[in-house]
Formats: C-alpha cells, structure tokens, sequence
C-alpha cells in the first residue's frame, strides 16, 4: 500500500483532532475579544502569541540547518517558488483575511457572519478540481449540499441575510482562507508542517501589525491590560496547536475531505455554549447540526471507499 494511502487516515484523524481545537478556540474567542475589546487588536496579540509558540517549535531544526549551512554540508535551499508560497500563505491566510473579516463583523448587517465563513468548504472543493486534482463526483457535491445546509439551518435559516459591505468583506476573506488551502497544500510536500505554519503566523502577524499601525491602534495594543493578554495567550497558545494540526491533516489527506472533517468544530462549540450556559440547542440548531454531521460522515466515507478501490489504494 503505499504512503498516501496509508497517511490518508492518520490526515482525517489529524482533521477530526483539529476540528475539536477548532470548536474549542470559536468559544474562547467570543470570550477572548471581549475582553480584549478591539477584534484587530485582540486578532493580532494572539496571532503574535501563536506566532511565538511555532517559531519556538521549529527553532531547534532551524539551528540544525544553520549549524549544517556553516560546516559546508549541503543542505537543499528553499527555491523560489518555496519563498514565494510561504510569503502568499503569510498574506492570503495569516493576515489580510483577518483584518477583511473583522473589518466585515463591524460592519455586517444580517448577523450571518458565521455562515459565510463556514461556505469555506465549497470555495475549497472549487478550487481543488482544477487546481489540486482533486476527484469529486455526485457522493461528494451532495455530501457538501449536506453540510452547506447544516450550517444554513443551524444558524436560524438565514433569516433576514442579505448582501452588504460587511458581508462581502468576510466573503472576501473566506475566499482568500480558500485560496490558502490550495497553496499550502502544494507547499506540503516540500515544507514541514510546523515550519509553514511558524511562517504563516510569524510573517502573517508582521503584517497585522503594519495594519494596527497604520489604523491608529497601536496604542490600544500597547495598551492592552492583563485580562487581554491572559486571553491572548490561552487563545494563542490553541491557535497554534490548530495551525500545526491542521497543515499536519493537510499533507496527508485531500484538501476537500480535511475542510470538511473542520466543519465539526460547529458541533464542538454547540456542546462548550450548552454546558457554559445551560441551555440546550434549540429545535433548529439541533437539526442543523445533525444535518453538518452527516454531510461530513458521507462525505469521509465517500472519500474512504474511493480510496480503497483506487489502484494500489493510492490517494488520488
């Protein structure tokens, strides 16, 4: 069997993994940016947080590199293309589509922020056709119809949802999310998981503070108080598991099958909600998280069972 068949499963429990870290961040977060008061400001002392942790990660290995750079052994260089990819994912994923999301929640007008973003999976499955490779076919187009639906259902049936600035903004930025995807899934192969997401956050993070800068926030950031920056440690400290587990899920398994095992975290961040309040889901949440499961059940079992009958069980 070879190693693509083998890591497919090892990439949806990554997912899954992720997906639970994912649920978990959603509900420190509405907390976190409370605290904190300004999403921007909150968003950025986090990243820098998470940023931090992942460059400490990889810092051994970097020195390792470097130690061998100096004794004249030879050690493969980053291309160009390698430089380029990280540099996009920096500004595609780790910093313009924050400061595009967050800009779009101060000025959304339906308060169906949270199922725009979570169209990620669609724009994803989009993309990866073309663009990775990636089969799908009748099984996986309705497993997505599956989850799509969910999450309309779950968040009220987009009652009163219309088209403004605000909405467009995080559409915007949830496209851009989608576009990460596609190229981070590229650069796996030839960029360690850690290493892509110390560089995600690390020059992401530099480019939010330009943003904070020239938005005349920087003193709300040197000024944050120590509930912000407890907050933005815990938080950071999540964000950074999430990134290396979800770069991890990517260089294993399809980046369609791993956007929608996310999908999941909705119904980990149901059960955080529930237990912090008391209060059970309502009839329509309920549904359309039953709903989100079964989409991402079939849409796994789609992608397992295509596997097994590939030639050699290899992933496409």
């Amino acid at each position: 069997m070879s190693g693509h068949a083998t890591g497919y499963p090892r990439g949806i429990a990554f997912a899954g993994g992720t997906a639970v870290v994912s649920g978990v961040a959603i509900f420190l977060n509405a907390r976190g940016v409370r605290a904190a008061g300004d999403a921007a400001v909150y968003t950025t002392a986090k990243n820098l947080v998470a940023a931090a942790i992942l460059a400490l990660a990889v810092a051994p290995a970097a020195m390792s590199r470097l130690r061998s750079m100096r004794r004249g052994d030879r050690t493969p260089p980053l291309t160009r293309n390698v430089v380029a990819g990280m540099l996009a994912i920096a500004v595609i994923g780790g910093s313009v589509p924050f400061v595009l999301f967050f800009e779009g929640l101060a000025r959304e007008s339906s308060g169906h922020a949270a199922f725009l973003q979570k169209t990620l999976v669609v724009w994803v499955a989009v993309l990866a056709l073309p663009l990775l490779g990636e089969r799908s076919g009748i099984v996986q187009a309705g497993a997505i119809a599956l989850l799509i639906t969910g999450q309309a259902v779950a968040d009220g049936g987009l009652s009163g949802f219309r088209f403004g600035t605000g909405e467009l903004l995080i559409l915007a930025a949830t496209l851009l999310w989608s576009a990460e995807v596609i190229v981070a899934r590229r650069l796996l192969p030839q960029v360690p998981p850690l290493v892509l997401g110390a560089g995600r956050l690390s020059l992401g993070a530099t480019v939010l503070l330009l943003w904070i800068l020239a938005s005349g926030r920087w003193s709300a950031l040197a000024g944050l108080d120590r509930s912000g920056w407890w907050w933005a440690a815990v938080t950071g400290m999540v964000l950074a598991v999430y990134v290396a587990g979800w770069f991890t899920a990517l260089s294993l398994a399809p980046a369609v099958d791993v956007t929608a095992v996310l999908s999941l975290g909705a119904l980990v961040t149901a059960a955080l909600s529930a237990a912090d309040t008391g209060a059970l889901p309502s009839a329509a949440e309920a549904g359309g998280l039953a709903i989100l499961l079964a989409g991402t059940a079939l849409l796994v079992a789609a992608a397992v069972r295509a596997r097994g009958h590939a030639p050699g069980g290899a992933a496409s």
